[in-house]
């Protein structure tokens, strides 16, 4: 049996760029005040054309890692979390457009030193408008998981919206079920322990799978809600949101199917497939 690699205490950062444009600047320019320590950058880049990515890699302490295609998300990530060597025992993934607060990956580290059984932590993610984003949430069961589906958009306080979102929890530190992909601290141990990212997922519900993955490996998932950053969302997903509905639909679908395997399942899944289905239809009527 292969011994697992013993590593370092060192901070490495990746961020998946796809033609980031001027928010990679933003991103760079306040992870400088989140850390006192010195932190390496991983542009991990699945074919961006704008040339930021490159010019950002001139920093000192910043490489870009082209991955020779768009691996999605997760798959971009695990590219770049590859490039650190056993030195860099923390692994920070976070997208482009993630704007640090001061300190803010100071407290995530130290949130690690309290949870020593802690795999993945996430900060306090505020919206543009200052608004707190429900970041740390259950995993979706197919109950919570249908009920959300159906009526999250048109009676967002519904009972299995709530639940899931975890929108009436105390903004404390505790454990979660999944936390966002967006901006993730992970124990590197931890995160070779389940095998990175799932790359099947190219976007979306990635950061649900890993939580999960975590979590039945014996791991936790963290909320630190004393780091804060702001995410401005969607930089990346907006110029194709028809099809990235798509993929969030397909991604959905994924997750549920594979744990819920086995012929007893299949109507239960015919079924989610042709709601999924209709429901993308409705959403994206009259794009």
């Amino acid at each position: 049996m292969t011994e697992p690699t013993q590593y370092g205490d060192e901070i490495g950062v990746v961020t998946v760029t796809y033609s980031p444009g001027d928010v990679l600047t933003r991103f760079l320019d306040t992870l400088g005040k989140a850390s006192t320590r010195q932190v390496r950058v991983v542009l991990a880049d699945n074919g961006s054309t704008d040339g930021a990515p490159e010019r950002e890699a001139e920093r000192d302490g910043v490489t870009l890692v082209p991955t020779g295609e768009n691996l999605g998300y997760g798959g971009g990530a695990n590219r770049g979390v590859a490039a650190f060597g056993e030195d860099v025992g923390w692994i920070v993934v976070a997208n482009p457009d993630i704007e640090w607060g001061e300190g803010s990956l100071d407290e995530l580290v130290a949130a690690a030193k309290r949870w020593p059984r802690g795999g993945s932590f996430g900060p306090l993610i505020r919206e543009p408008n200052g608004e707190v984003y429900p970041s740390a949430r259950l995993l979706p069961s197919l109950g919570k998981g249908i009920g959300h589906a159906l009526l999250g958009r048109v009676w967002p306080r519904n009972p299995w919206t709530t639940a899931y979102r975890q929108s009436d929890t105390d903004v404390t530190e505790r454990a979660a079920g999944w936390l966002s992909g967006s901006c993730l601290l992970l124990r590197r141990e931890a995160f070779d322990s389940v095998g990175g990212f799932d790359p099947r997922y190219f976007m979306y519900f990635e950061d649900v799978d890993l939580g999960d993955r975590l979590g039945k490996a014996g791991w936790h998932n963290v909320y630190v809600p004393s780091a804060e950053v702001v995410h401005i969302g969607g930089h990346a997903t907006a110029r194709a949101s028809a099809k990235m509905l798509a993929v969030h639909h397909d991604s959905a679908y994924r997750y549920l199917a594979d744990r819920h395997q086995g012929w007893r399942w299949a109507p239960v899944l015919a079924a989610i497939r042709a709601g999924l289905t209709v429901r993308l239809k409705l959403q994206t009527r009259g794009n």
